[in-house]
């Protein structure tokens, strides 16, 4: 990846990160994107792995007057992670937050139906799951996607992104995860900036994607 200094879309990441985790395809991992930009990485991971995919519903929760900036995320699972600290030091009220919560809530439980319909998840008990994303800026959607898969039961999580600034990753690791990414840039202001194509990813891009996964887990109910 040495040569490598950008990605030409989130598929050409997930074929180049599939190489890069190659030797985990032994633990027979799932592999978990994230809803929506993971979501075509996580394709070409699974793929490569010869792995069941799945899907993971994240919301990043925005600070009010500045949606961009992350105070937490919330996950599946009725999973949350709040950045209390810099809640406090922008002075968002606790009203300001559970309104921030129960409108991405909403939305996650919006998507949640729309990408699972009547497809349970897939069983993490005792596997590896690999998370899956097309980058990462401040971690908020990982870290409670890591709670999420713990949750479940999963034995080892690994997450698995195409670039990430390096004070991300140590955030990350501190959860005792392991943590890959192919671009670690010390100079990092979005991850859209790392890609030729950095088009939105689509409620229909990611069910087709799921239905176009290949690799079934035993007695997974499918539509």
């Amino acid at each position: 990846m040495s040569s490598r200094h950008r990605f030409a879309h989130r598929r050409d990441a997930g074929r180049l990160l599939g190489e890069r985790l190659s030797e985990l395809r032994v633990q027979h991992p799932v592999v978990l994107g994230l809803a929506r930009g993971g979501v075509p990485v996580a394709f070409e991971v699974a793929r490569a792995l010869d792995s069941p995919l799945d899907v993971l519903v994240v919301r990043k929760l925005g600070v009010p007057f500045h949606t961009e900036l992350a105070l937490g995320a919330i996950g599946e699972d009725d999973t949350e992670v709040l950045n209390a600290e810099l809640i406090e030091r922008l002075g968002i009220s606790t009203g300001q937050v559970a309104a921030v919560i129960k409108r991405e809530r909403a939305e996650l439980a919006r998507r949640v139906d729309l990408y699972r319909r009547d497809r349970t998840p897939l069983e993490l008990t005792g596997r590896t799951a690999i998370i899956v994303d097309d980058g990462l800026a401040t971690g908020a959607t990982a870290h409670v996607a890591v709670n999420v898969a713990r949750a479940r039961g999963a034995k080892n999580v690994i997450v698995a992104v195409a670039v990430s600034p390096p004070e991300t990753i140590a955030e990350l690791e501190r959860l005792d995860v392991e943590v890959i990414s192919l671009l670690v840039p010390s100079e990092f202001q979005a991850v859209g900036e790392w890609y030729d194509d950095f088009t939105q990813t689509s409620d229909d891009d990611v069910t087709s994607l799921l239905r176009q996964s290949t690799v079934r887990e035993p007695g997974r109910d499918t539509d």
